[in-house]
């Protein structure tokens, strides 16, 4: 999908596919979330019909459990529509299916049922792995345009991380050991984290996250917005473990198809917000700072949503200042209409921190925190490195003046620094 063509979609589609989004991030069973799924799409596409071929890693084939009253339906790869999608991994829209000779009309006969047009399309996991195909059919006033195909999309990739997911903790349950489980799951949490920045010229920055236990509730993101920005993203959702970490992936799901479908970031921060209030429990919330830098004025446009506080190494005096949060965290009040984002600018040299609760609150065992002084004077220190190095630094210092005690809370560390001209 271009960029070019990235905002041209409907609001209430807009608002439907987040609310999709974070509706699939709930538990349920394999058959309970291909429903949804289909249910969801056919919605969102006013399809008549839709069905869901699984991909078998073993075999290669689709299959599809059309319902107890008909048989297994087993595609080959590259046979039939379905099997061409899978093949060549695009988006097939066809009109006339029976004028179209890769149709298997299959289903068809065994249902009773005439299939008129249908949008096939391929489910890719966050991995890049083929996970199936969605197939849509018959849509109500007429056949599937272009913005179908754009909509189908987006939710498609949404579709395919919660079949993945779904596999994944089925997979788990079936471990014989707790263990087991866990480890899978923090391989499934760290693999959706950025390795490194987009390169972006002028500026070099880092991420690390290392959570308490084998997963955690924080993360951080880095997307490329056109060819000068870059969206930054660092969240804390309440709490530690499996259910925190599932709401911090969602909600990093929700942020990049917002800006897929082109949304501003004052619209993220309001739509992600309202979205948490309505499906998070009342004890839940997610703090969060979401950026947006643009290297052609040198700024962070940015709300801090209970994120607090933000680290500025000002290079040309050495001097640290702290931001506080700019607006309660998200998902405990519903916000009526976007706050206005605050801007931070960035001279040359300059550091930005974004650095959760887990290194300012790290405790020795007399029970004294690390605390933003040895925050500021670790970045001081190293302002010059490069900031995966400072990051590495932060997380080694804070340990050291822990002493052997335990980590107690998930940490993220985000650095960015313009570079000296």
């Amino acid at each position: 999908m271009s960029a070019r063509s990235a905002g041209t979609l409907p609001a209430e589609v807009v608002s439907e596919i987040l609310a999709i989004t974070l509706k699939l991030a709930r538990p349920f069973d394999h058959p309970t979330v291909l429903t949804e799924i289909v249910a969801a799409a056919r919605h969102v596409l006013d399809a008549e019909q839709g069905s869901i071929f699984i991909h078998d890693v073993e075999t290669g084939d689709l299959v599809m459990n059309a319902s107890a009253d008909l048989p297994q339906v087993r595609v080959p790869a590259g046979r039939g529509l379905v099997g061409h999608c899978a093949q060549l991994r695009e988006v097939i829209n066809v009109p006339d299916c029976y004028a179209d000779p890769r149709f298997n009309n299959e289903v068809d006969r065994l249902s009773g049922t005439r299939t008129r047009c249908m949008l096939s399309l391929p489910l890719i996991g966050y991995d890049g792995n083929l996970v199936g195909v969605l197939q849509l059919l018959n849509k109500r006033s007429g056949t599937f345009d272009a913005q179908d195909e754009q909509a189908a999309e987006l939710l498609a990739a949404q579709c395919a991380a919660a079949l993945q997911r779904v596999m994944a903790t089925e997979a788990l349950l079936a471990a014989d050991h707790l263990h087991e489980e866990i480890r899978v799951a923090r391989e499934i949490q760290m693999s959706g984290l950025p390795d490194t920045m987009p390169t972006l010229p002028g500026y070099d920055g880092a991420g690390l996250f290392r959570p308490t236990e084998q997963t955690g509730g924080d993360l951080f993101d880095f997307v490329p917005v056109g060819q000068h920005g870059m969206f930054l993203l660092l969240g804390d959702a309440t709490g530690h473990g499996i259910g925190p970490a599932l709401s911090a992936t969602q909600v990093r799901a929700m942020v990049r198809v917002a800006l897929r479908l082109g949304a501003d970031l004052d619209a993220i921060h309001a739509q992600v917000n309202n979205q948490l209030l309505h499906d998070l429990p009342d004890d839940r919330f997610v703090t969060a700072f979401l950026g947006l830098l643009d290297v052609r004025s040198h700024t962070v446009r940015f709300h801090a949503a209970g994120q607090a506080p933000l680290l500025h190494l000002h290079a040309a005096t050495g001097e640290v200042t702290w931001q506080g949060a700019t607006t309660i965290p998200m998902g405990a009040l519903e916000l009526a209409e976007a706050d206005p984002s605050h801007t931070l600018e960035m001279a040359p040299g300059d550091v930005l921190g974004l650095i959760s609760d887990g290194i300012y609150e790290y405790h020795d065992q007399q029970g004294q925190l690390f605390g933003e002084e040895r925050v500021a004077n670790v970045v001081r220190e190293f302002q010059h490195r490069s900031m995966a190095e400072v990051a590495e630094r932060l997380l080694l210092a804070a340990q050291e003046f822990g002493n052997g005690v335990r980590q107690e809370d998930d940490i993220t560390i985000v650095m960015l620094r313009r570079l000296p001209e």
